[in-house]
């Protein structure tokens, strides 16, 4: 049995409940060395077989996986944030149904949820923006065309780059192409819950300067919006003259 497991944004309290029931019962862990939290894995057992798959190819993780299996070890997979976000999760289940070996996914606290608590900030605010665009820069993993970040900015609503502050400058570019105009509101969030957490706020024009200023080129989000400014409505949910379905409007 496989347990893929959300290992949280970095902090080690971050991880889930579960998470940490199944990193303490399991037998074997491969865990995503170059973002996750090493910390998580005094976790473990002291016989606990130990992968950092940044070292491993996808062959050699299911080398390790299939092995274990056949020896009826308990495994979890211990990927950064949630694993559902950037996690090249589905082509290891791919194979793992492809072999018959059973998986479960236990879900993790992703960076941009750790971005916005650190920033104290509400992603979707009345009258600003009620949806977030979750998205990265083009490289070496291309983005289809249809999702360029020019068309994505056109929306006007909350944006977070992952993967993208070493293409800061192009980010910065393709932001303003879009529609975001200079001066709205942007911050970068290095390691974000991280006992090393850094918090940077800028605007969009001045989002390369910033990085470059202080040598922010990886481990960082980018977040970008209104939802970063102190103008908004207030929701109905609480105001006193909005009916809801369990109290009264106030006449």
């Amino acid at each position: 049995m496989v347990h893929f497991v959300g290992a949280g944004s970095g902090a080690v309290d971050l991880i889930t409940v579960r998470g940490k029931n199944l990193l303490e019962s399991a037998d074997v862990v491969i865990y995503a060395g170059s973002l996750v939290n090493k910390e998580l894995l005094n976790y473990t057992k002291v016989d606990c077989e130990i992968h950092d798959s940044a070292l491993m190819t996808l062959e050699e993780v299911l080398e390790v996986v299939t092995r274990s299996d056949k020896e009826n070890k308990k495994i979890v997979r211990l990927h950064t944030g949630d694993s559902s976000i950037y996690g090249a999760i589905k082509e290891q289940m791919v194979e793992l149904d492809k072999m018959g070996i059973e998986y479960d996914v236990c879900p993790g606290v992703s960076a941009f949820c750790g971005a916005a608590a650190s920033l104290k900030a509400e992603y979707t605010l009345p009258d600003v923006s009620q949806t977030v665009i979750i998205t990265r820069m083009s490289g070496k993993t291309l983005v289809p065309e249809k999702e360029s970040i020019a068309s994505l900015a056109a929306h006007q609503a909350t944006m977070i780059l992952f993967l993208s502050t070493g293409l800061v400058e192009e980010l910065q570019v393709e932001l303003m192409k879009g529609g975001y105009s200079a001066d709205t509101p942007a911050a970068i969030v290095y390691k974000a819950t991280w006992d090393d957490e850094k918090i940077f706020r800028c605007t969009v024009s001045t989002l390369a300067q910033t990085a470059k200023e202080n040598n922010i080129t990886k481990t960082a989000l980018i977040t970008v919006g209104g939802f970063l400014g102190d103008n908004f409505l207030r929701s109905k949910l609480y105001d006193p003259t909005f009916t809801t379905e369990f109290r009264e409007a106030v006449k």
